[in-house]
């Protein structure tokens, strides 16, 4: 059974995709955002991939650049999708290597008219590529960059001091009262 990588953030464009590409008897694995599929693509180990140009994380472009120049994924054919109401740059596609580009929301024959021959060079492609995709080393983990830690503050006693005074001052007369209707009732009074 074929494996396909389905990277899209709509809710609705998963559940459509699942389901036609269920239908057609292929193995599906969903994921939300670039930075995700790109941390799964070992283990999917997809014939396709089946990805939203407008990812968060890392982008459909991205992924596409990022399969085509590794050699274990050499296999490995990339769709790029996007909204029909979407702006699509074809030209930046092309240059990032992708087999081909389909609009949502998906329509059923066109998705897999698009996708059949693809799925089948990318099963010839595995056998016919399985040395290089064995020899070739783990693709590195991408980890998402991290984002730079905040400067510690730094730390000016007097204004400590000053903001101190200032809650002290503004709680006083409440402290007052109320230790002083304690201590009443302490008394009995």
């Amino acid at each position: 059974m074929s494996r396909i990588l389905l990277a899209d953030d709509s809710p609705h464009a998963q559940r459509m995709g699942e389901r036609i590409l269920r239908e057609e008897g292929f193995e599906v694995v969903s994921l939300t955002d670039g930075d995700a599929a790109m941390l799964r693509l070992a283990d999917v180990d997809p014939d396709l991939i089946l990805a939203d140009v407008f990812l968060p994380g890392k982008s459909g472009f991205d992924l596409c650049r990022y399969v085509k120049g590794e050699p274990r994924f050499k296999h490995v054919r990339v769709v790029l999708t996007a909204g029909l109401l979407e702006p699509f740059d074809e030209e930046e596609a092309k240059r990032a290597g992708c087999d081909a580009i389909l609009k949502k929301p998906f329509e059923a024959s066109k998705l897999v008219t698009t996708i059949d021959p693809l799925v089948k060079e990318a099963q010839l492609a595995r056998g016919l590529f399985a040395d290089i995709i064995a020899s070739a080393p783990a693709a590195p983990v991408v980890e998402p960059p991290k984002p730079p830690e905040p400067p510690a503050p730094e730390i000016d006693p007097e204004r400590v001091r000053a903001a101190i005074t200032l809650a002290l001052d503004a709680a006083l007369p409440a402290m007052i009262q109320e230790i002083t209707e304690r201590v009443l009732i302490a008394l009995g009074h």
